[in-house]
């Protein structure tokens, strides 16, 4: 199974600061820094993309259809950290992702 990498701060597209994520399938988590508080968790088959869609438009693209989430982060973002897992396959995806749901210790702001 693979490995997250550390925490990192989210970053601001209005300071063109770089999102650092898997290219191809993997998985995201997002928690706030001053409280550790976990936000939410997703995967993808395209990582980085999947992340760019949690900021409102125009600084987030696709069609997440949660403004919720969005809102919240960008509202929050110099408080946000992230962490992402790169995976060889969309399954290996899954299977992170259902580790995750299925923790006890794992209570997220946000469910996806």
């Amino acid at each position: 199974m693979s490995k997250f990498n550390t925490f990192r701060p989210y970053p601001d597209p209005r300071k063109s600061e770089y999102l650092h994520a898997p290219l191809g399938p993997g998985v995201y988590d997002l928690r706030r820094i001053s409280t550790k508080e976990q936000i939410l968790f997703g995967i993808g088959g395209r990582c980085a993309h999947r992340m760019s869609s949690l900021l409102p438009k125009p600084l987030g693209t696709g069609t997440r259809n949660n403004e919720a989430k969005r809102k919240y982060l960008l509202r929050h973002i110099k408080d946000i950290e992230y962490r992402t897992c790169a995976c060889k396959t969309r399954d290996e995806t899954a299977d992170i992702e259902r580790e995750i749901k299925q923790n006890p210790k794992n209570k997220y702001h946000f469910n996806t």
